[in-house]
């Protein structure tokens, strides 16, 4: 028999399947606080990308997870993707990989176990381009294809780069250009371009190898990954935990090929609709237009890094992109005094 479409039995796509950040604060704002031990540098205090737990003078862990339903219909490439994904909350914290294991979902009485395999296929050589292995997992028989990874990392704890360490007068930088949800919108439809695709593909299995080696400069701050939230969603979560305000220069954000073009004619995803619900009331887009505000929500699969440095330290923070083979990595903005994000 044909096996259907790998998106067509899911609800959602890649990080456009995470719960509203509104939504997901109400969710947890009852949850019981437990007691934090002195090992946990990183909790779920500002919403970072991976917890922190101290070894000894010298080490500590970096662990995290991930894990979506398909965003491409090919089951290699959604591996590759949702694992390249899971490892960038390591990169993100600046700390190096060192071994993941596998959280594999997969209606088995529809997809066959070549399809299946293909996925974890997929998900093995995004680990082995990241140097690590995949040192197990679990599986179940579940009604939407799902597939993600538990990474963990090693990081020097003077090295750990979080998400609130942001400075008033830092430069903002994106490693990544923006729109893949809107494309994977346009793909859904049966819309999006071989050119289109391949750099999708591109971008989203780009594993964030620059993040270790950002995080030994002496003048990066902050440093966290743009997912799901969109770019408006976790600058604010820069912004907010560091106590500060972000200006993004519009005209500077890298943007994929053809992105805009596809937003205007309506391909977004519900997703950026939902993020903008729950943060929207922050952003000041200064008359901008309905399609940036998607472009600017937009739920990003595997995207790229967001650093806040000192002016002085900008320089070393682009060579290291640009030696990593981040090409489109731009200075977007700034921190400044106050709150929440402005566009200029």
């Amino acid at each position: 028999m044909t096996e259907p479409r790998l998106t067509s039995l899911a609800h959602g796509g890649g990080c456009g399947c995470k719960i509203a950040p509104g939504v997901l604060e109400e969710i947890l704002r009852g949850s019981a606080a437990l007691p934090v031990p002195a090992e946990l540098l990183v909790g779920i205090e500002t919403s970072d990308d991976a917890a922190v737990w101290q070894l000894n003078d010298r080490q500590a862990v970096v662990a995290t997870t991930d894990f979506f339903m398909p965003v491409v219909d090919d089951p290699r490439d959604f591996g590759r993707i949702a694992a390249t994904n899971a490892i960038s909350d390591v990169y993100a914290m600046g700390a190096t990989p060192i071994f993941a294991l596998a959280l594999v979902g997969m209606p088995v009485n529809v997809l066959s176990p070549a399809t299946i395999r293909a996925v974890l296929d997929g998900g093995a050589e995004a680990c082995r381009a990241a140097g690590i292995p995949i040192a197990g997992g679990h599986t179940i028989d579940s009604v939407e294809p799902i597939y993600g990874l538990v990474a963990l990392g090693l990081v020097d704890p003077a090295q750990v780069k979080r998400n609130r360490s942001a400075r008033p007068g830092d430069v903002v930088v994106l490693g990544k250009p923006l729109g893949i949800g809107i494309y994977s919108s346009a793909l859904k439809k049966g819309l999006l371009d071989a050119e289109g695709y391949r750099a999708m593909i591109d971008s989203t299995t780009r594993l964030n190898t620059p993040g270790p080696e950002l995080a030994r400069i002496d003048g990066v701050h902050a440093m966290t990954d743009v997912t799901g939230f969109g770019l408006a969603g976790h600058a604010l979560e820069m912004a907010r935990g560091s106590g500060c305000a972000m200006r993004l220069d519009w005209a500077a954000v890298p943007l994929l090929p053809g992105v805009r073009a596809l937003a205007e004619a309506g391909h977004v995803t519900g997703a950026s609709g939902r993020n903008w619900a729950s943060y929207g009331d922050e952003v000041d887009l200064n008359g901008l237009t309905g399609t940036d505000r998607a472009l600017l929500s937009d739920p990003q699969t595997s995207g790229g890094l967001l650093v806040a440095c000192a002016p002085e330290s900008l320089d070393a923070v682009r060579d290291t992109f640009h030696r990593h083979g981040f090409a489109q990595a731009s200075v977007i903005g700034e921190t400044v005094e106050g709150a929440g994000l402005t566009l200029v």
